[in-house]
């Protein structure tokens, strides 16, 4: 259920960014109603440059790190999400090895990545502060820290 729940977000996520690039005046006009003060200086949703230092990769390695950056530049990720995403066979069937040699040799923000999950969850459906953090954080959810959901539903504006 979980894996439908995902790729139903990554659906929606795609279409949203789609949307946004061959969207109306109407579709910028919604975006921008829609961004608080604390918006305007971050898209809603945000490219991190991800770097992965190389340090003797396999090319099995290479491709998963290739993938997971595809991952990550339009839905966020825990890092457990993505290892899990790469290695799953529903996902890239990935060695589970490969995949967090992969995950592991790139710098990414999961706090950001947080942020990212908070703001889609938040505008597909509504969610209370405890509920998102919950979700962001939960083994059957996004499996992010405690502290990076925290910080995810935060920034996305669920927490007061």
């Amino acid at each position: 259920m979980k894996k439908i729940i995902k790729w139903i977000i990554i659906i929606v996520v795609a279409l949203f960014i789609i949307g946004l690039i061959f969207g109306s005046d109407d579709a910028e006009k919604t975006v921008a109603q829609t961004t608080t003060s604390a918006d305007v200086a971050e898209p809603i949703i945000s490219e991190t440059e991800v770097v992965a230092e190389d340090n003797g990769m396999t090319n099995q390695q290479k491709n998963a790190v290739r993938s997971a950056k595809n991952y990550i530049s339009f839905a966020g990720f825990s890092r457990d999400g993505l290892i899990n995403q790469l290695s799953s066979d529903a996902g890239d069937g990935y060695d589970i090895d490969d995949a967090t040699i992969a995950v592991d040799s790139m710098d990414i923000d999961f706090n950001e990545q947080a942020g990212k999950s908070a703001k889609n969850y938040v505008s597909i459906q509504g969610f209370s502060c405890d509920g998102l953090i919950n979700q962001l954080s939960s083994s059957a959810g996004d499996k992010y820290t405690k502290e990076q959901a925290e910080y995810g539903a935060k920034l996305a504006g669920a927490c007061d």
